[in-house]
């Protein structure tokens, strides 16, 4: 958890790492995702309330039907003026190797040799207008460490756009421009999704503009361990549209041109799998940065994998790891950050949740859902097994650490 994440385009492990580290996920961190193309480098493959529910114009909202033949080309007119291409840059800073200290470089370049090089990286993501005075929806990772950012319209139209705020930890961002009477989307229910459902993905995938691809929802609930981004706190949707660098940010939308997710990332070496941030959870998140400019997410400060009998003996075989598993079930903790909540709580290194709020904990998801569902500062009652004997701890979650955010 102190580590920084892998980014979704570098989804696989190493061979070396032992399958229960493999598996591990982390309570205190929390998309990054994979939508934002940067020249030089490509990140891709690297939660109703009034201030969004403004007035829907008629034409976006109406609903599509089914059996018209032509509903994306009807859901793509629609809702295709509310889709923004969004251009940011960013300066990126690298260090001089050191092999130009040498004396031998020092003769013919003197002093002149700068220790550091800066360049500007340019990139290029997608976004939704969520409010007709100009708000929008996009991912956190199209913008950050942008320095400026420019939203072009559908019909041409380019604006400097404010950021409002970002949340690393979802992967979600709110940028604002100088406008009005905007044409803007309507929110679908991300909770009532079933797979195969179908699914339209706009964006703006490698400059390509106003991008439409079409498939099923393929799953829900994905899990950001599942996913490969344990740093992030999202249930991903999983669909087979077409998702491609350039895309981050853009709508996912149902056959009512209904957004039900954001897209956001992509599986490196993968085909028929994108995954998207689930609007409901996107718009609980924005709500948060249009009033506040943050978000806070409870934390524990731990790391954490699902016990099974291979992975009990696989542990117990390792005389290095200095742990001695004498459970089956639960959820074990591998390791204890110093002075977090987990720790101020009591828990160690070894401990096996197997009850939390008095339910079962049967995969770390578990634990991880019940985590997020408390405030900062809320109570999590545990029941851990120690060494074969019972303990019951209480924990307050605390604020996740800015400075841990900041490494996502």
């Amino acid at each position: 958890m102190d580590n920084k994440p892998q980014e979704t385009r570098q989804l696989h492990h190493n061979s070396s790492t032992s399958p229960w580290r493999k598996t591990a996920s982390y309570v205190s961190m929390m998309l990054l995702g994979a939508g934002v193309a940067f020249s030089g480098s490509n990140l891709a493959t690297r939660m109703h309330s009034s201030s969004i529910s403004t007035p829907i114009s008629p034409a976006i909202a109406a609903p599509i039907p089914t059996t018209d033949p032509n509903f994306v080309a009807n859901v793509v007119e629609r809702v295709g003026p509310a889709v923004v291409r969004i251009e940011s840059s960013r300066t990126v800073t690298t260090r001089v190797p050191d092999v130009f200290d040498d004396p031998f470089f020092r003769r013919f370049f003197g002093s002149q040799i700068p220790r550091t090089q800066q360049r500007v990286q340019q990139g290029t993501g997608s976004g939704f207008i969520i409010s007709a005075d100009g708000r929008i929806l996009t991912n956190a990772h199209v913008v950050d460490g942008a320095r400026s950012v420019s939203v072009v319209l559908n019909d041409g139209r380019r604006f400097t756009g404010q950021v409002l705020g970002t949340d690393p930890v979802t992967d979600v961002a709110v940028i604002k421009i100088d406008a009005d009477q905007l044409p803007t989307l309507t929110m679908g229910n991300s909770d009532q999704l079933r797979p195969g459902e179908f699914a339209i993905a706009i964006g703006n995938p490698l400059g390509l503009d106003n991008t439409v691809t079409t498939g099923i929802i393929s799953a829900t609930g994905r899990t950001s361990n599942q996913v490969g981004v344990a740093d992030k706190r999202v249930q991903f949707i999983q669909t087979d549209a077409a998702i491609n660098p350039g895309n981050s940010g853009g709508p996912l939308l149902n056959a009512r041109g209904e957004v039900i997710g954001m897209n956001t990332a992509i599986l490196r070496g993968a085909q028929g799998l994108g995954f998207a941030i689930p609007i409901n959870t996107a718009q609980n998140i924005s709500n948060q940065l249009i009033a506040n400019g943050r978000v806070e997410h409870p934390y524990v400060g731990v790391q954490m994998v699902a016990l099974s009998p291979e992975l009990r003996q696989e542990i117990n075989s390792n005389p290095n790891n200095g742990l001695r598993i004498t459970e089956d079930r639960g959820v074990l903790i591998v390791r204890v950050l110093p002075g977090s909540p987990a720790a101020r709580a009591g828990l160690r290194a070894g401990d096996v949740i197997r009850r939390v709020n008095g339910q079962e904990a049967a995969t770390a998801e578990v634990v991880q859902r019940a985590v997020e569902n408390t405030r900062v500062g809320g109570q999590l009652q545990l029941e851990v097994s120690r060494g074969g004997r019972n303990v019951n701890l209480a924990l307050n979650t605390g604020a996740f650490p800015s400075q841990l955010q900041s490494q996502n």
